[in-house]
């Protein structure tokens, strides 16, 4: 037994050295490795390494300048920047959200903060900006909402947001004192790093500024007080027309929010959101100023440049001198007043007037009032000219008699008989009557405009005779093809959104006829001016446009122009030599032949030469008592002999037609922009 212990402690010991030589090649092998990988680090991948331990962060901080101004005509100011003082926080690279949170709490000690709405969320994220609050809601969370199936932490946003999901109503009812610094809190805490945003507070008084900057340096760092810019829209009729922007708390519309962003915006950036402050964003709005600041691996700030300097917008001059504009509004005010006295107008919606320089397209005047039926009073209504359509009657007779030459189913002045056609008739029809084109737009014929739609369809008129429903459709294109090379039932090709016209697509034989005087498809008021600066120009339609040029802000006033905004000839209408002329000539004798005929005399001038049309359309409407009652839209188109200014009215739901206010509103328009212009030379 004793033996046999001896012969097994032999071999083992004999097997020391190769156990002990085994271990120090294991060694001298991993001491090899070793170097090798300290070797490799050194030499093979030392800038790799190097940028790691040297590595540094860099922060693009871009702020917004002030927007462009918005002038008239003359240069009166009816958009303006008033500048402001705020209070204003700035987030480090090393401020937690608890430290944020305890600033906001040391506000309501300087400042007045704003009522302002929270959401439950705003509630949560500052109930848990507090660390020790945090971990404790994280604690309480179950196993399944911090880690997955096999065992792995969910990602720190995951947590968070189960986090959100667990606190519990009663631990954020909070006073409205505290809610005011949730508010304030929410604002601080959507700041990205080294970007400094606005904090909302009522106007700061001398005394909480001066507390504010003497406490910056110490207890509230990162807040500071800096001045911004509100928005003054001048109380004036065109008001509605600039349009309006959004504010820093609301920032980017969802809507826009992606396709502002890839042009450089920032969420909170303030932008137009309607009207001209939208359509011209792009040059109201200034150009950002860039600053970039590094920061080292220790947070320390290594460098803080601005590597693009901005630069203020440019502003926008418009068309409309304001003056005339509220001369032109007063026009209509004091008519429609008128109208609303006697019982003209209770039932009617509104009344509207537009003014265009014929050459330029330029919009000189928009002036509109909208009343509620039964109501004595009516209100300013700029956009209605450009977002409310009417049936237009008689006065788009002038393109009807273009249809016909176009498609040579009518010769120039040729002449057809008024006459009544399957119940329908002309104002003064009897009988059998010939007529030239001149006199069916002098007289206002509806039964010569029937001839040119039943022509279009194939079909001769001749007393007597059956209709045929064969080429109504055909016909009401030819129509509408037609009409649409006048600016109706199309873009006028303005700088803004504009409505297009009522234009159905299904539609009866009756339709049609009704369509070529004017009874069946609905037109805006400035598509009805661009029509009449149409003809006025001989055929050539100009596009609409409410902004003259793009121009510098200096000294925050206007600046020299940059841009010039010209109206493009949108086309020109193609008819046979002399015809536009003949549309002109019935146009001239509308307002100033001696015929008793003639259906616009009222529009006549002792200032000016005026040619126009007018149109009746029949129209029903509903009193205020609820009762379907019939009505008329009275129209007028109209120009001065000179063709530098073209006028459309629209007067819609007129209780008959023994008013002539929409006549005399385009005269007395004409008149005041005839006098002003001459005085002015």
């Amino acid at each position: 037994m004793i033996k046999r212990q001896h012969k097994k402690k032999i071999k083992r010991m004999a097997n020391l050295p190769f156990r002990l030589n085994a271990l120090f090649f294991a060694v001298a092998l991993l001491f090899s490795i070793l170097l090798f990988r300290l070797v490799q680090m050194q030499l093979v991948n030392y800038n790799f390494y190097h940028k790691k331990l040297t590595a540094s962060t860099t922060y693009t901080v871009k702020t917004a300048n002030q927007r462009g101004q918005i002038y008239d005509a003359n240069g009166t100011a009816l958009v303006s920047n008033v500048e402001k003082n705020v209070l204003t926080f700035t987030r480090s690279n090393t401020m937690t959200t608890q430290y944020i949170k305890e600033l906001a709490q040391q506000l309501p000690n300087y400042v007045t903060l704003d009522d302002a709405s929270v959401s439950t969320r705003d509630k949560k994220d500052y109930y848990l900006a507090d660390t020790e609050t945090y971990q404790k809601v994280v604690e309480a969370l179950p196993k399944s909402k911090k880690v997955d199936y096999f065992g792995n932490s969910l990602s720190q946003a995951t947590i968070y947001k189960n986090a959100v999901a667990s606190v519990p109503d009663s631990a954020i009812d909070y006073s409205d004192e505290e809610l005011r610094v949730v508010h304030a809190f929410t604002e601080m805490n959507a700041a990205q790093t080294f970007a400094t945003v606005n904090i909302t507070t009522e106007d700061l008084t001398d005394e909480q500024m001066a507390a504010v900057k003497a406490a910056a340096k110490s207890s509230l760092k990162g807040l500071a007080i800096s001045k911004t810019w509100d928005r003054d829209v001048a109380d004036t009729s065109l008001a509605s027309l600039v349009g309006s922007i959004s504010s820093e708390k609301t920032g980017l519309p969802k809507e826009d929010a992606k396709s502002y962003l890839k042009k450089g915006y920032s969420l909170n950036d303030r932008v137009g959101t309607s009207y001209l402050e939208k359509a011209y964003e792009s040059d109201l709005q200034g150009e950002r100023t860039v600053r970039t600041v590094v920061v080292d691996r220790n947070n320390k700030i290594v460098s803080d440049k601005v590597t693009e300097k901005g630069s203020t917008g440019n502003s926008l001059k418009l068309t409309i001198n304001l003056d005339f504009q509220n001369k032109v509004q007063s026009i209509l005010q004091q008519y429609y007043n008128t109208d609303i006295s006697n019982g003209e107008a209770v039932n009617s919606d509104g009344i509207y007037a537009v003014a265009i320089e014929p050459s330029t397209g330029k919009v000189l005047a928009m002036a509109g009032l909208k009343h509620e039926v039964g109501s004595s009073t009516a209100t300013t209504d700029i956009l209605g000219n450009i977002n409310n359509v009417f049936t237009p009657g008689s006065v788009v007779k002038g393109a009807t008699l273009s249809a016909g030459w176009q498609n040579n189913v009518l010769s120039g002045n040729e002449v057809l008989y008024d006459q009544e056609i399957s119940g329908i008739k002309s104002w003064f029809t009897s009988g059998s009557m010939p007529i030239t084109a001149v006199q069916a737009l002098e007289y206002s014929s509806n039964t010569y405009m029937v001839q040119i739609a039943l022509k279009l369809m194939g079909q001769n008129y001749t007393a007597g005779s059956t209709l045929s429903n064969k080429g109504y459709k055909d016909a009401m294109a030819k129509l509408r093809a037609t009409y649409a090379e006048y600016g109706l039932g199309t873009t006028t090709g303005l700088d803004l959104p504009e409505a297009e016209g009522y234009i159905p697509t299904s539609f009866t034989v009756s339709d049609t006829l009704f369509e070529s005087f004017g009874q069946y498809d609905a037109y805006s008021p400035i598509q009805l001016a661009q029509y009449v600066a149409t003809v006025a120009n001989g055929g050539n339609r100009v596009a609409t446009h409410l902004v003259e040029g793009i121009y510098s802000q200096k000294d925050g006033a206007l600046g020299d122009k940059i841009k010039d905004i010209t109206g493009a000839t949108l086309n020109t209408v193609s008819l046979p030599d002399g015809d536009m002329a003949l549309i002109q000539e019935g146009f001239y004798n509308v307002v100033n032949s001696n015929s008793a005929y003639a259906t616009g005399s009222q529009m006549r001038s002792s200032v000016t030469t005026i040619s126009g049309k007018t149109g009746t359309a029949e129209t029903y409407t509903q009193n205020a008592s609820g009762t379907t009652v019939k009505t008329v839209n009275l129209n007028a188109v109209a120009y001065d002999e000179n063709k530098t200014i073209a006028v459309a009215v629209m007067y819609p739901h007129a209780a008959s037609t023994s008013t002539y206010i929409h006549q005399q509103i385009a005269r007395d328009i004409i008149n005041q922009y005839v006098s002003s212009n001459s005085s002015s030379n």
